[in-house]
């Protein structure tokens, strides 16, 4: 049976666990080589060695040298790169109000998602050149879109500079057979945010009120989406903001 990315090569930030992980096994059930790169080298090595034709690699994408040196490794293993999915992000307690939220932990957050983001499309999208084309996938968010009085100021700031950053690099390679798109996935149950909600009481009942359909997303339902991006199913979607929010950015009164 075929896979919808057979032939594909892919790297995969953040893929040492959570929908990183969880993407990486979807890509390799599919036909794809993927890179499992992750900053936690030990996590990534435990993903890689389940995955169908993975390997892992030690990444910290606010480095430049380190970003250049996982898609070396990555295209002299599988002798090039189709997919990039940009999906490392760090969402530390610290980032809170802006009233709150000190300037190391802004940097902080900005260094792993925005120039994170940067480097990783700066230093992969010349391999997708190479191969005459392929599909980056950026992962943003829906508080790219929407505000919330519950803030996380320095994750909604990198978050909305992937959106922007995204949407000018497909239009600026587009004709050049390289699409990009920023994933904008609506709140997933992830450990991170399970642990973020559970220490606040009524945390999640707040926010679940403004989602229509009253959830949050499991994993794979995020993972499918970027599965269609990384595909040629998704041959004419680039420099989209591809919301996977169960409505909720599009939501003003919701079903009781």
């Amino acid at each position: 049976m075929s896979g919808r990315l057979d032939g594909k090569v892919c790297v995969i930030t953040g893929a040492g666990g959570g929908m990183g992980a969880d993407a990486a096994m979807l890509f390799s059930e599919e036909g794809a080589q993927v890179c499992v790169a992750d900053v936690n080298l030990a996590a990534a090595e435990q993903v890689a060695g389940e995955a169908r034709d993975a390997f892992a690699v030690q990444v910290d994408v606010a480095d430049g040298e380190s970003v250049q040196a996982m898609y070396r490794a990555t295209a002299e293993r599988y002798g090039g790169i189709d997919v990039l999915y940009n999906n490392a992000g760090i969402s530390p307690a610290d980032d809170d109000s802006i009233l709150a939220t000190e300037l190391d932990a802004w940097e902080r957050v900005q260094a792993v998602n925005t120039r994170g983001v940067y480097l990783c499309c700066k230093y992969g999208i010349p391999y997708l050149l190479e191969r005459g084309g392929g599909s980056v996938i950026n992962v943003a968010s829906f508080v790219a879109l929407v505000g919330a009085a519950t803030s996380q100021i320095a994750y909604t700031a990198s978050k909305g500079a992937v959106l922007s950053m995204s949407r000018e690099l497909g239009v600026q390679f587009a004709r050049q057979g390289v699409r990009v798109n920023a994933l904008c996935p609506g709140p997933v149950e992830t450990p991170l945010l399970l642990r973020i909600w559970s220490e606040t009481p009524g945390a999640a009942e707040r926010r679940l009120v403004h989602v229509p359909m009253g959830r949050m997303a499991k994993p794979r339902e995020i993972v499918n989406a970027a599965l269609f991006l990384a595909s040629d199913e998704s041959s004419y979607v680039n420099a989209a903001t591809f919301l996977v929010d169960g409505g909720l950015t599009a939501a003003y009164v919701t079903p009781e």
